[in-house]
């Protein structure tokens, strides 16, 4: 017996959000979508229970725009368990480990219920650490709720099952947007988390807000000396001024908007209704950006590591990494470590303590590891999403569709679709990357993490695309059966 027949009625039985039978409504999507929306604000200020104030430590850090959690709240954890058994799911399925068809629909769910016993695995493999190991969540020694005397074990307990709960939340409530509403869930809660940074970076009435830190500048609060001078340059551009974080945001923006818009267009003909036609857009970004999700999660795994061997091995080889301040200053988790902001890399403004050649080190490994991480995950994503030369081609036939000038032929169409995705899959990803590293080097407003903010521009542009296309078929009903959505 094969480890599928052996793990079926188990990885059947998973908790499930159950599918629409018919057509749901767009209104009815876009309610779905705003109360899940509300939903993740409400328990992002759900503070855990026991936490003891002021001494946490953020294990994620600047991970945060991408991981979309809250630190101390019951989204600990964020989307990071569902992305690292993304991870582990496609690469296994890209090494054909699994043994598993994803057109089959027995496969299919069993490929479902293996990813989400994956999920809880790694929810609670990644809350265990946070609060029983190295004090990153510390307990209240005692705690008394209800009446009962918790004692410091037991209040760890207490937060371990709140994160936990947390995690299977998020899981369920993507599911719920997945199914009932518009676009994902993922999506949604990056955006939310990218635009709650960008707010507060403009609008915060303290010295980390664009518009308060210009009110300073104006009113003499804050020195900047004469403009001419490197201090003053410094100041203005890359201190409080910010003024080198606006044009990167705003240019980020710009990239990524034109990017999406970049396409090759492969023209399209129904076989048999005569002037039917229509064209099969080839994006520059084709996998869109939500593989860096997991070339991010997986440094963000790396650097995880680090910090939980710090913390429990005294005696830690110092080529593995020497940690200052919870930040690791030299060996392997520093050179593996990404650029956060023009801080880590700067050295001849003398805020970093590190030798410039260690500097160039991480700088290279940080592009190298975001341009080639990019590119062979959005190879995974477009082959495990069915968006593939073969897949895509199969898709066309089924709708009738054909190329003109060439045999309505499944193999055929295969041919032409791979003269163009595989390389614009692999030029996409890359691109990607060395924008998000170029983002993060430069710096942002609010400090959004450069993928962060590539995947929150991305995700809304996309989903005022799928919002448009839901109007469109609701006003055309026709068109969703054309299209497969009735």
């Amino acid at each position: 017996m094969g480890w599928k027949e052996a793990a079926e009625p188990v990885l059947t039985r998973m908790p499930a959000v159950r599918r629409p039978e018919g057509h749901v409504p767009f209104k009815r999507k876009l309610a779905w979508t705003a109360g899940i929306l509300v939903l993740y604000f409400f328990l992002t200020n759900i503070a855990l229970l026991g936490l003891q104030g002021g001494e946490a430590t953020d294990i994620f850090g600047e991970f945060r725009s991408v991981l979309a959690g809250e630190m101390g709240s019951l989204m600990q954890v964020g989307i990071g368990p569902i992305v690292t058994a993304s991870i582990v799911m496609q690469l296994l399925g890209g090494a054909n480990l699994l043994g598993l068809d994803t057109d089959d629909p027995r496969d299919q769910i069993l490929y479902q219920g293996l990813q989400k016993v994956l999920v809880i695995v790694m929810t609670a493999l990644t809350a265990l650490p946070m609060v029983f190991a190295g004090g990153f969540l510390p307990a209240q020694p005692s705690l008394t709720l209800g009446g009962l005397e918790f004692g410091e074990t037991q209040v760890q307990m207490l937060m371990f099952a709140q994160i936990f709960v947390g995690g299977i939340l998020i899981l369920y409530m993507d599911e719920v947007v997945s199914k009932w509403g518009i676009g994902s869930g993922i999506g949604l809660f990056i955006i939310a988390s990218v635009s709650q940074q960008l707010v507060t970076g403009f609008v915060s009435p303290s010295s980390e807000g664009f518009f308060y830190s210009w009110y300073e500048i104006i009113t003499g609060q804050v020195e900047t000396g004469s403009i001419v001078s490197s201090d003053g340059l410094y100041t203005i551009f890359l201190g409080e001024g910010q003024i080198i974080a606006l044009l990167t945001t705003l240019l980020i923006f710009s990239v990524v908007v034109y990017a999406e818009s970049v396409r090759v267009e492969i023209p399209l003909s129904h076989s048999r209704v005569k002037g039917a036609r229509g064209r099969f857009p080839v994006k520059l970004i084709y996998a869109s950006v939500l593989p860096m999700i997991l070339v991010r999660a997986l440094q963000a795994n790396i650097q995880f590591m680090g910090q939980i061997l710090d913390s429990v091995w005294a005696g830690m080889p110092t080529w593995l990494g020497d940690y200052s301040g919870g930040e690791p200053a030299s060996g392997f988790f520093y050179y593996t470590a990404p650029i956060y902001s023009p801080e880590d890399w700067m050295w001849w403004t003398g805020a970093v303590t590190q030798d410039a050649w260690m500097v160039l080190i991480r700088i290279s490994v940080d592009l190298s590891f975001m341009v080639i991480g990019g590119a062979i995950f959005a190879i995974f994503w477009v082959e495990t999403t069915n968006m593939g030369p073969d897949a895509t081609a199969r898709q066309i036939q089924n709708s009738g569709m054909q190329i003109p000038g060439f045999r309505q032929n499944v193999g055929v169409i295969e041919k032409v679709m791979e003269r163009y995705i595989p390389q614009v899959t692999v030029l996409g990803g890359a691109l990607v990357g060395l924008l998000a590293v170029w983002a993060n080097m430069l710096g942002t407003v609010g400090g959004v993490e450069g993928t962060g903010l590539l995947l929150a521009v991305s995700i809304t542009y996309k989903l005022y695309e799928e919002i448009a296309e839901e109007q469109m078929m609701e006003m055309h009903p026709m068109m969703r059966q054309m299209f497969g959505r009735e």
